[in-house]
């Protein structure tokens, strides 16, 4: 039988190391385990707290709103007025998604269709390149750069949307990026909401690394920009801000129209995350409000260590603003090997996994990603098995 929508997708890359990794570990070796971004650090107590109460009312085990329940969806309304100063109206301009690839991947369905096309950035989050083909649409991929180039993306945005054909309905960003870490500052999403109103584009900017900054940088929302509800959706996502990955909550809050449309998908789709879940959110948003920076100070001090630790081993890297991820050239006296074979190479002579940059996109050729993962011993312990394994650095 054939199947539809997946025989076009790629080998998926990451498995690749990840099965090296297990090998090794069977065998015995300690292997740092650096490439998957699934947080380490604990949720909210009270997060944890409330969804154990809520799951012993059994008046919580019926379905729910796919919508989120009202409560749940005015915390979110206050947040961004607390975060970001933006006022949205809970019950026309914020809605709960079973995670942000879920309602990204749903949105797709209602914005795009066969024969629309959409702009997203090179590398990218693989259901960004992915969610508009699902869709049956076309995917145009920009090059966002090398990580310090977020305000030439939007550049390049617009020239890509100027000289393409038939002109595409849907630009995608994220900032700060995944797997990058670019940034973007507020003037030049300004910019973006300006042009897109002009042209009847949507955008769709995917804030899942909101709270996590660093050195003083505060990322900005686009809901910020004025006219933003004219033309844009945010994602702002529990997963990494709350360290609740597995909890899947997340919410799309913006544009009108769109928020009513997707709503109206998930009505046919889902009855929504499981209500003692959305209780305990909801608390969590409204009484955990320094946890978000509590964890950044986390990650804040493990990417430090790594970018320390490799410079010292003569591994230059990009200092990220933001994110829970470094992104790495490949070190020139190891540019013979692609980024699947360098990740092979730190598997089997550092005992370190990281993710291949081709995983993310043709773009991210030459580059691989460090998860912040691990805490500052076993980063460094992964440092001392890089300078050992990584000999062209120590010789050349």
């Amino acid at each position: 039988m054939d199947f539809r929508r997946i025989e076009g997708l790629p080998p998926y890359v990451f498995t690749i190391i990840d099965g090296l990794k297990l090998e090794a570990r069977r065998a015995g070796r300690d292997v740092i385990d650096l490439g998957f971004g699934n947080p380490d650090l604990p949720s909210p107590p009270i997060a944890v707290e409330k969804l154990a109460e809520a799951a012993h009312n059994a008046r919580n085990h019926r379905y729910s709103s796919s919508r989120g329940i009202p409560n749940l969806r005015l915390a979110v309304a206050n947040l961004y007025q607390r975060r970001f100063g933006v006022t949205l109206d809970p019950d026309a301009e914020v809605l709960s998604t079973i995670g942000a690839k879920e309602g990204f991947s749903h949105l797709m369905w209602v914005l795009l269709a066969p024969g629309d096309a959409a702009i997203v950035p090179t590398p990218s989050y693989p259901i960004h390149i992915w969610g508009p083909y699902f869709a049956g649409a076309d995917t145009r991929q920009v090059p966002i750069g090398d990580g310090t180039d977020g305000a030439g993306y939007i550049d390049r945005v617009m020239e890509a949307w100027e000289l393409g054909w038939p002109k595409p309905r849907v630009v995608v960003l994220s900032f700060p990026h995944n797997p990058t870490t670019s940034t973007v500052e507020l003037a030049d999403l300004q910019r973006l909401v300006d042009w897109a109103r002009d042209r009847d584009v949507a955008l769709v900017h995917d804030l899942a690394y909101a709270d996590m900054c660093f050195d003083g940088w505060t990322p900005p929302s686009i809901m910020q920009c004025d006219g933003a509800t004219e033309v844009a959706v945010e994602l702002y996502s529990m997963t990494k801000s709350y360290s609740m990955a597995g909890w899947r909550v997340a919410f799309m809050v913006g544009r009108r129209d769109v928020i009513k449309a997707l709503s109206q998908l998930k009505s046919y789709l889902d009855y929504g995350t499981f209500q003692p879940i959305q209780i305990a959110a909801t608390v969590t948003l409204n009484e955990a409000t320094e946890y978000p920076a509590e964890l950044s100070g986390i990650y804040e001090s493990r990417r430090n260590a790594l970018y320390d630790g490799l410079a010292r081993v003569g591994w230059d890297i990009l200092k990220p603003k933001g994110t829970m991820f470094a992104w790495a050239r490949i070190p020139e006296p190891y540019r013979d090997l692609d980024s699947i074979q360098f990740a092979t190479h730190l598997v089997n002579e550092c005992d370190v996994a990281v993710s291949p940059g081709v995983g993310f996109g043709p773009g991210g050729e030459g580059f691989v990603r460090f998860a912040l993962i691990e805490n500052e011993q076993r980063i460094g312990q992964a440092v001392r098995g890089i300078k050992r394994g990584l000999t062209r650095l120590t010789t050349g």
